[in-house]
């Protein structure tokens, strides 16, 4: 999360309406009225700045919107119109302090939408993208603003500033120079309209997502046809029916992936049928949310803003601010790493087909042919047959609370020396949170922590982590950041049993929330996540790493009836099968990001399927590029693929880029003693503290005191070396 002048001057590498870090309040601030309605105009008077959920009502946004711009520009013109020459202060720290009720406001605005949104949210969302888009734009374009960060930038090494100081200017250039500052005043009109109807046709599509989420959910009549489902997943699939006034019937709802839970354990095949081409055909079946028409016009201004840039393509744009560099360092990566992945996908998909093969003999009927829908079910089976587990075993053990806090935390607390106190004072947006004090070795409060963990229908699919207030030194302001997972919540008084994934996701996103929480910079740009994308994943999946630590899960797995420790045998199991089905997850993971690569590697807006060619143009770039492989589809459609409609545009490869660095550092710890307060100390104090005030490759250099390798992330994948056991990125071998 960005401070909202560094994302007004980014303007929009992503066409999502922005999620701005809440921009903490100088002094002054405060001299605005404490008894106005409107929450937004002061900071809120609650522990560590947290929101005032409780008195914040959506009628309240609008105002806060339209003062809160028009509050920045004001600010923004003074220090444009400033008479005296430009200084670090009177220009750089001047940018960085402004916008204050904007920050406020959008910070919780648009954490609320992803989290629980609603009608008048989404009607607000609609409308201020394209506003908020061109307010960026009035900053980004502004060029007496601009002549005095370019007057800094020539001078920078002279000005006796520090080396966070010196990168903060450098920062801003960038971000200007990206943001069109150099255009012509006629390219810069151009660029206005672009990024506004950028911003409407993102807000569109994400809301199309969510309803053809809620649209394409199967409606089954009787609980016969759920045979192979737990008792808990039948009562959650009839609760979701009676919400929808379904009594009788049960309802399986869709997650945002291609894969849908339901398919490992559904008996009934036919229905596993009609759950997979449901999900596959969200966004593409002609109704009111179809995406195909959206994705071709973003595709085409993308296209054509990279062209007007001076780019050959949009993947260009994007990579050149990336650590990967270049969309050839990218093609390098993933091509060297996808003749492996099918190959091992291959030879997975017979071992099912034998599977399949076997029990229809023993049933004496004809077999079949490994479709998508049947990958899931036969691959438990094979999992149950060569490891003598299976996934139901496992989740009684892993009761969501004792998880997180006998898990999560407790592996903070080992590692980092953190404890963590529930609260129950503060307001909450969704009576499903939870929210906890979090206090450093020393005694010190160190941040507030959110816990989300439940899937709802007013929440977007997947998992992940965002940041209400950022730590800043110049402020004296520290961290309120939340966690947000999508875990089906059980009936009333069940308990909420997670999956072995649901488990690894809980850490994952909390090694998210602990680079927020560590983040100890001077200047808000730099707080926290506010690194690469393609660096951002890395802290996240090390911290995935203590899920199965044996101290860590001796101390959480346990049965929730009895209390139970989980037998040693079953978790040899599950890490005996840690590289089971990895053909599979690398295959489909890798068809996306290829896919994302494609569309944006397009060198010509001219060159932009139409509408009616979305699909066409998918099936065809997933076959040039080796990964069309009928029983694996892509992790996310292109229709439904909402990373790439947003933050994630030619970034999806980020995940297994940032894998190598994870790979690396796991690597690294294990060989240096595990899990010792020693190594949490040292990731803490070169890495996750530094947010983005350092080159993020020279941070992994400073923690592993070497360059990245490949090797690591190929024997955790189970995956054969490519030739020359290397990956070049634009700064460093990987």
């Amino acid at each position: 999360m960005k401070h909202p002048l560094a994302l007004a001057l980014a303007v929009a590498l992503s066409v999502t309406a922005p999620t701005y870090a809440a921009s903490p309040a100088k002094k002054a601030d405060t001299a605005v009225s404490a008894q106005t309605a409107n929450p937004f105009y002061a900071e809120s008077p609650l522990p560590l700045q947290y929101p005032q959920f409780d008195k914040i009502k959506d009628s309240d946004f609008a105002p806060a919107f339209d003062r809160g711009m028009a509050d920045q520009l004001k600010e923004v013109e003074a220090i444009a119109n400033n008479p005296d020459a430009p200084t670090f202060d009177n220009t750089i720290v001047a940018m960085e302090q402004s916008g204050r009720i904007l920050g406020r406001s959008t910070s919780v605005f648009f954490n609320l939408v992803g989290t629980d949104t609603n009608p008048t949210r989404e009607k607000l969302q609609a409308e201020y993208a394209p506003k908020l888009s061109a307010h960026r734009d009035a900053i980004a374009l502004n060029p007496k603003l601009f002549a005095r960060v370019k007057k800094l930038y020539e001078t920078r090494d002279s000005l006796g500033l520090d080396a966070q100081g010196v990168r903060l200017i450098e920062r801003y250039y960038t971000d200007f120079v990206r943001g069109g500052a150099n255009l012509s005043e006629a390219d810069k009109a151009k660029l206005k309209a672009m990024n506004a109807e950028l911003a409407g046709l993102a807000t569109k599509f994400s809301q199309n997502v969510l309803g053809e989420v809620n649209a394409s959910a199967i409606t089954v009549d009787t609980k016969e046809e759920l045979a192979g489902l737990s008792d808990e997943r039948i009562a959650a699939a009839a609760e979701a029916a009676k919400t929808r006034k379904l009594d009788g019937k049960y309802v399986l709802t869709l997650l945002n992936t291609t894969g849908q839970p339901p398919e490992t354990d559904l008996d009934n095949r036919a229905l596993r049928e009609k759950l997979y081409r449901a999900s596959v055909a969200r966004g593409s079946r002609g109704n009111e949310f179809d995406n195909t028409a959206i994705v071709a016009k973003v595709t085409k201004l993308r296209a054509e803003r990279a062209k007007m840039m001076g780019y050959p393509n949009y993947a260009a744009f994007v990579l050149e601010d990336e650590t990967a560099k270049t969309p050839q360092a990218v093609n390098a990566m993933l091509g060297q790493l996808a003749p492996a992945a099918v190959a091992n996908a291959k030879r997975e998909a017979a071992d099912l087909q034998a599977m399949i093969d076997k029990e229809q003999a023993a049933k004496g009927q004809p077999s079949f042919k490994l479709e998508p829908w049947d990958w899931a079910y036969y691959a438990e089976k094979v999992r149950q047959e060569k490891y003598a587990f299976d996934e139901a075993q496992l989740k009684p053990y892993f009761e969501m609370n004792n998880v997180l806090e006998n898990g999560v935390f407790y592996a903070a607390g080992q590692l980092y020396g953190l404890k963590f106190k529930r609260r129950t004072d503060l307001p909450l947006y969704h009576p499903d949170t939870a929210v906890y004090d979090v206090f450093d070795a020393n005694g010190k409060q160190l941040a507030i922590f959110i816990a989300d963990m439940y899937a709802r229908d007013s929440k977007r699919g997947g998992a992940w982590m965002n940041s209400y207030v950022d730590q800043s030194e110049l402020y004296g302001t520290l961290p309120v950041v939340a966690n947000h997972l999508n875990i089906p919540k059980p009936p009333a008084g069940k308990p909420t049993l997670m999956t072995w994934d649901e488990v690894t996701t809980m850490f994952h996103e909390f090694g998210h929330a602990l680079h927020g929480m560590f983040s100890n910079v001077k200047y808000p740009y730099f707080s926290g996540t506010n690194v690469p994308r393609d660096f951002v994943e890395f802290p996240s999946q090390v911290n995935e790493m203590w899920a199965d630590w044996p101290s860590i899960l001796a101390n959480y797995a346990k049965h929730y009836q009895t209390g139970e420790p989980m037998p040693k045998e079953l978790l040899d199991k599950v890490l005996a099968a840690s590289k089971f089905n990895q053909g599979f997850t690398t295959t489909e993971y890798l068809g996306a990001a290829m896919l994302d690569q494609n569309w944006h590697q397009i060198g010509s807006p001219d060159q932009v399927p139409a509408a009616k060619d979305v699909m066409s143009f998918e099936a065809a770039a997933l076959q040039k590029d080796g990964v069309s492989y009928a029983p694996v589809p892509p992790r996310y459609k292109t229709p439904y693929f909402s990373h790439i409609m947003g933050g994630y545009a030619a970034g999806y490869y980020a995940y297994i880029w940032s894998e190598v660095l994870d790979a690396n550092t796991v690597k690294w710890i294990k060989e240096h003693g595990g899990l010792t307060r020693e190594n949490g100390d040292r990731f803490r104090a070169t890495l996750l503290s530094q947010g983005g005030s350092k080159d993020a490759l020279q941070l992994f250099r400073d923690f592993s005191g070497h360059e990245p390798q490949i090797q690591p992330l190929l024997e955790r994948r189970g995956l054969t070396a490519p030739a020359g056991g290397e990956v070049k990125t634009g700064a460093a071998k990987q």
